[in-house]
């Protein structure tokens, strides 16, 4: 299985086979109104697809915001798609963080 690595300042959580780079999540440290991780996008290089790395990804990245007591937006269609086949794993964030997530994404372009 890949490796997975954080990389806060640049808001990417990675997964590494043999050194390199196989996929994705680009996410949002949110602040405001509550702190939160906001899941934007998640891409697995097509010659990795199928291997289950997006959601180790996906999985990592709620356990994170577990460690930190914090929620997931998961604004990424696979990341919501993947909270709702694993609702023990992935608590439903408040509407008012989904508001705010969407918010600070169209605040920051280059993320979409």
């Amino acid at each position: 299985m890949a490796q997975i690595r954080d990389d806060r300042p640049r808001g990417i959580l990675e997964a590494f086979e043999d050194g390199r780079v196989v996929g994705r999540i680009v996410y949002l440290a949110l602040d405001a109104p509550k702190p939160a991780l906001v899941a934007v996008h998640t891409v697995v290089e097509p010659a990795h697809e199928g291997k289950g790395i997006a959601g180790a990804l996906v999985r990592e990245l709620y356990a994170m915001a577990g460690r930190e007591g914090v929620f997931v937006v998961p604004l990424c269609p696979y990341a919501a798609a993947w909270a709702g086949r694993h609702p023990g794993e992935a608590p439903v964030a408040p509407a008012e963080l989904v508001e705010a997530a969407r918010a600070a994404v169209a605040a920051h372009p280059e993320l979409a």
